[in-house]
């Protein structure tokens, strides 16, 4: 009886998972994408805003994906789309802090903006420049988005103005680059992390006093399904790895534990925010270099002995290969830590898009209605088995980085044998 409510449950919870992912699919809303015919051999970008289409697109599971996991302006529930602050920056332009709203996009849909403000525009839910100085800095009305390979614009006055991304620093690596401007919004992904860091710090706070009102009673309600995991952390991470100095290191492993777990299962729940905080970069580098910092500042005399100048081994072998490698090793091992999470959790949701998406495929975006049922047919059984996946994944992931986390402490503070 508990296992058939546990299996109805699963099926109510990514039945609201398929409609917050088709939603916004099957809402109506200008897309202003370039239609493809025609589209090539224009080389005066004027010509761009000939071909912007205002109707839906064909649909694009690649695009839909890669959307949904983005870190936007816009935050969304279910297929609404609400307004959230952008605090924008350029030199030579200033800084400039406003709501997305001024932006006037659509409130079911993908967030594309109707309007220019400041020069800067709001492209599928992610603010863009234009860098053009001609381009008005008023509020004013645009006439939709064009794309052509790599490169999108925006369209005003029957001209096409490019668009510049907001600056990431990954060197190129993953697509992007310095720009002219740099966002410090409060975006989606910010908005999951406040609201997760407000939930635990009640949660943590309610227990602690629950501890003291019921000193020496066996724990009660919340505290009780806390406390296991809590001890499972400190027993089976924290002091094997750590030894006598684990109460020191405990708070950080807790820390990373519960919130790492907490926006894995966050960015999980249906119709709310789809957050993929933990499957960007940005955010598990930082996690990463708090890891570095502190198993590096810990360490003491012997690991840098091992580490710069190994003893017991003859010196040319040290300086060609064992010292090169351990330096190299210092900053290899934050670096996979960074990628295992963000990789895990980003294919999670990517895979269970996919999924969604056979539905658009095999139903031929909607022409087909007998495609569309065997879509589902298909892919509603893999998303409930991809989505309870994704659950152990989330402890499992939590779970890795706390303990290797440990672990690095743990050798960089070993006492000499």
């Amino acid at each position: 009886m508990k296992l058939s409510k546990y299996f109805l449950l699963i099926v109510l919870t990514n039945i609201s998972v398929l409609y917050d992912q088709i939603a916004p699919l099957q809402a109506q809303h200008d897309t202003h994408e370039m239609e493809h015919e025609g589209a090539a051999g224009h080389d005066d970008h004027g010509d761009l805003c000939a071909h912007v289409s205002h109707h839906d697109e064909e649909f694009d599971p690649a695009a839909t994906a890669f959307h949904h996991i983005a870190n936007l302006n816009v935050f969304s529930i279910g297929p609404w789309n609400f307004p959230l602050p952008c605090i924008l920056y350029a030199p030579g332009h200033g800084l400039d802090f406003f709501s997305s709203g001024k932006f006037a996009f659509d409130f079911r849909g993908h967030g594309d903006g109707h309007k220019a403000y400041r020069g800067y525009v709001l492209d599928a839910g992610t603010v863009k420049r234009v860098v053009d100085p001609s381009f008005p800095l008023d509020h004013v009305e645009i006439g939709g988005f064009a794309h052509q390979g790599k490169d999108a614009y925006v369209c005003y006055d029957g001209q096409a103005y490019i668009l510049e991304n907001k600056s990431i620093i990954d060197g190129g690596l993953f697509g992007g680059g310095l720009t002219s401007f740099y966002d410090f919004s409060i975006s989606k992904n910010v908005v999951a992390m406040l609201l997760i860091f407000g939930f635990l710090a009640w949660l943590f706070l309610g227990i602690a006093r629950s501890y003291t009102r019921r000193e020496g009673m066996a724990p009660k309600g919340v505290q009780s399904f806390m406390e296991p995991m809590f001890l499972f952390i400190q027993e089976e991470v924290a002091k094997p790895f750590l030894g006598d100095k684990w109460h020191k290191y405990q708070p950080f492993l807790m820390a990373l534990f519960f919130f790492i777990l907490g926006l894995n299962l966050f960015g999980q729940i249906p119709f709310f925010g789809g957050a993929n905080v933990t499957g960007n970069l940005a955010f598990t580098m930082a996690l990463a270099l708090f890891t570095f910092f502190v198993t590096n500042l810990s360490g003491k005399k012997d690991y840098w002995t091992h580490v710069l100048w190994m003893p017991g081994v003859p010196a040319a072998i040290k300086a060609a290969i064992i010292t090169p490698v351990e330096i190299l090793g210092l900053f290899i091992k934050p670096f996979t830590l960074m990628l295992r999470l963000f990789a895990n959790i980003t294919a999670g949701h990517i895979v269970v898009l996919s999924f969604i998406g056979l539905i658009f495929i095999f139903g031929s975006s909607g022409q087909s209605v007998a495609g569309a049922s065997l879509g589902a047919a298909v892919s509603i059984p893999l998303t409930i088995f991809m989505m309870a996946i994704e659950l152990l994944v989330a402890f499992i992931q939590a779970f890795v980085f706390a303990i290797l986390t440990a672990s690095y402490i743990g050798a960089a503070i070993e006492e000499h044998h």
